[in-house]
């Protein structure tokens, strides 16, 4: 009875033994069919798999990131060569000191993690080397599963077989996590020390070397700076062991003091900026290059005139909004030398939906009032008409389907008011520009000519004006549409001599390579004749001519700095304007409501003149104070009376002996009595004058000399000083 126990119990022994050798090489042979599906990894794959680089978008500075399109990853990669070797002995000797030595897996510390795993039950350990870091990292799932674990270890092997250990640290580098959305050593030393991963220091690079065990945790801004440091030390004593630095570079690096950089919430600087930016790489290279090539732009932005902009911006907005009804508002800045685009806020705030903030009004085309202005006197200098000439302001009906004696704005009739609805008068183009004076304007606008004035503005930039636009003689009081960013640059053109400069934010752009895709070329061409825009500037800032309107000390003087500055309010109160410049900068603001309801009726010199002013008195200290170049004074003795400031008359009368005495014959009369208006310098015209406004302008004129006594004949004794 026992030996036939005995003979069935070894039976049953060997049985299972049978069975135990048969499940282990059917299970073995399953494992190795599984284990040659295994693709074998190569450095080309696993960047396919794991490295798509983000787009970049860089202040001028090349230094403060306004915008990484890689949302919730940042990351920039770079040769081995550009990694000091520092970063590169440190993260060995913390992580892998026998990483030259080993075929991609250390067994004994393999074994050791696998060990203590499978007694905690909570497999915890890695025991990992770079090369299955660089594999886990790049091609396996986060989950910790023994499966993982072996697919893990037999694909580092094998990429140890197709890859160098250099290009292996290289992927290792590139990829590890830093903490939050920062991946890879260029764009941790970027973010921590503001350099590149070339320059760190040996204490600098012993954290980074630090962080990579637990980001969150070791992180510099987080509540373990202590135990950062007890690390750090760590990674110092480690490489000193293990013959990567001398002694006294140790003892060196121990007593160095490293400052972090403040910590960035990585949110997008410059909104509105940044998407223009944006758009204009979508428009020349295609959406696709954005997200996938790493494209490093450096833009023309001046963030720190950004900054002090959005700010100005934002609380001058809050106020209007109280005060005018005006609740946005926007600023742009322009170098009118290079075209570069030095700020662009496009609202109040780009987050405020109650506004619609992220939309740009800086790139909107909004009716510009009187801020078109300088462009309609320009071409009538051009044409031959001075800054001394005398335009009368007075009442006029301009519409020929309506009487001169019906000066109303109904059925067609278009007889426009001043501001202030006075009337003054003879008054010179001078004075008629700097003072905003609408009548006197509508009449320069006719003798200039509509269309080679529209014509003239494109040129300068504005293309918004259609040249086949219907404008009629409204365009002088802001009839068009034009945007804030294109009439600003325009006005760039006055501050550079006549010289136009393509607007650009870029100032260089570059692929992941480091190869320049474009870099920007103002391409300067002369579209004004530099006379012509010296006038202009003279005008404009010419604070005498002005007072009567603004008053001696208004927001658009500046004492001591050559500014020039235009306004310009439309006639329903839905936009108000300024734009100001010096010859190195100009800068352009606008007040208004998104949805196009009006402002209460006050003019841009209340509603938006203060917050510009506020803007160029931040900034204007900050940039050289240049002086405009006085424009030549030509002294013709024959040119015109009318042209030379003499509203009296039409003519000189013969010369006297006393040469400090003129004869002016013709009486007051409407410049079209003199000129011809498309050679103002030519031949007197004959009379009556065949101009279809001369009947107009003349009614006018007669009625105002009838009221102050004078008569259209008698002569006129002039006698300079």
């Amino acid at each position: 009875m026992v030996k036939r126990f005995v003979v069935k119990h070894k039976l049953v022994i060997k049985t299972l033994i049978t069975l135990s050798f048969s499940a282990f090489f059917i299970l073995g042979a399953i494992t190795f069919l599984w284990i040659s599906t295994f693709r074998a990894p190569t450095p080309g794959s696993i960047r396919e798999r794991r490295i798509i680089e983000s787009t970049k978008i860089y202040d001028r500075t090349g230094k403060i990131l306004l915008y990484d399109t890689g949302g919730n990853t940042r990351r920039s990669v770079v040769p081995i060569e550009e990694i000091s070797r520092h970063i590169k002995n440190a993260t060995i000797a913390i992580e892998d000191k026998d990483f030259y030595n080993h075929k991609g897996v250390e067994f004994t510390s393999f074994l050791r993690a696998a060990l203590v795993n499978i007694l905690s039950l909570n497999f915890s350990q890695g025991g990992s080397t770079i090369t299955q870091q660089v594999v886990k990292n790049s091609l396996l799932t986060s989950k910790k599963l023994i499966s993982r674990k072996l697919k893990e270890w037999v694909l580092a092997i094998k990429l140890e077989k197709v890859a160098t250990k250099d290009e292996i640290l290289s992927m290792y580098l590139n990829e590890i996590p830093y903490g939050g959305v920062i991946y890879g050593v260029e764009e941790a030393s970027e973010a921590f020390f503001g350099k590149k991963a070339s320059e760190v220091t040996l204490a600098e690079a012993a954290y980074l070397a630090a962080l990579p065990k637990a980001p969150t945790y070791y992180s510099p801004y987080g509540k373990h700076r202590d135990k950062l440091e007890e690390r750090k030390n760590l990674v110092l004593r480690e490489m000193f062991k293990n013959n990567f630095i001398t002694k006294k570079e140790y003892n060196s690096a121990m007593a160095e003091k490293v400052s972090f950089m403040p910590k960035s919430d990585y949110s997008i600087k410059a909104p509105h900026f940044v998407f223009y930016v944006l758009d204009y790489i979508k428009k020349k290279y295609g959406g696709e290059i954005i997200n996938t090539d790493g494209l490093r732009v450096t833009t023309s932005l001046n963030y720190n005139f950004q900054s002090i902009a959005e700010k100005i911006v934002h609380d001058y907005a809050m106020s209007n909004k109280k005060k005018f009804d005006a609740e946005n508002a926007a600023m742009v800045v322009i170098n009118p030398k290079t075209g570069g685009i030095l700020t662009m806020v496009g609202s109040r705030d780009y987050f405020d939906k109650k506004i619609d903030g992220a939309f740009n009004v800086i790139t909107a085309k909004r009716q510009p009032g009187s801020t078109i202005k300088p462009f309609i006197y320009s071409e009538a200098f051009i044409k031959g008409y001075t800054p001394e000439t005398v335009v009368f302001d007075l009442k006029t009906q301009f519409s020929a389907s309506c009487a001169p004696n019906n000066l109303t704005m109904i059925n067609g009739c278009y007889a426009p008011s001043n501001y202030d609805h006075i009337f003054r008068g003879p008054t010179t183009l001078r004075n008629a520009l700097a003072q905003s004076i609408n009548v006197p304007s509508v009449k320069v606008l006719y003798l200039a000519g509509i269309n080679k004035s529209i014509r003239l503005a494109r040129d300068m930039g504005i293309k918004s004006l259609s040249e086949k636009g219907n404008y009629g003689l409204t365009l002088v009081l802001g009839g068009g549409e034009v945007t804030p960013l294109e009439i600003t640059g325009a006005y760039g053109v006055f501050a550079n001599d006549g010289i136009k400069t393509d607007i650009s934010p870029i100032i260089e752009i570059k692929d992941k390579n480091g190869k320049i895709l474009e870099k920007h070329n103002p391409k300067p061409v002369k579209v004004l004749d530099k006379e012509i825009a010296l006038k202009i500037s003279s005008i404009l800032s010419d604070n005498i001519a002005r007072t009567p309107a603004f008053g001696p000390s208004s927001f658009l003087y500046f004492k001591n700095r050559d500014v020039a500055v235009k306004t310009g309010t439309t006639n329903n109160y839905k936009d108000a304007w300024i734009i100001g410049y010096t010859p190195s900068i100009a800068v352009g603001a606008w007040a208004g409501n998104n949805d196009n309801t009006p402002m209460k009726k006050k003019i841009a010199g209340f509603i938006v003149a203060p917050m510009w002013r506020a803007f160029m008195d931040k900034i204007l200290p900050q940039i050289p104070n240049e002086q405009f170049e006085e424009p030549l004074i030509k002294n013709n003795p024959n040119l015109k009376p009318v042209l030379q400031g003499i509203w009296q008359g039409g003519e000189f009368a013969s010369s006297t002996s006393n040469s400090n005495i003129r004869i002016v014959t013709g009486g007051p009369h409407s410049i079209l009595s003199w000129v011809n208006k498309d050679d103002p310098r030519g031949d007197y015209p004959e009379y009556p004058n065949p101009d279809p406004q001369f009947e107009r302008w003349e009614y006018s004129v007669r009625l105002w000399a009838q009221n102050h006594n004078l008569s259209a004949d008698r002569p006129f004794i002039l006698r300079s000083n």
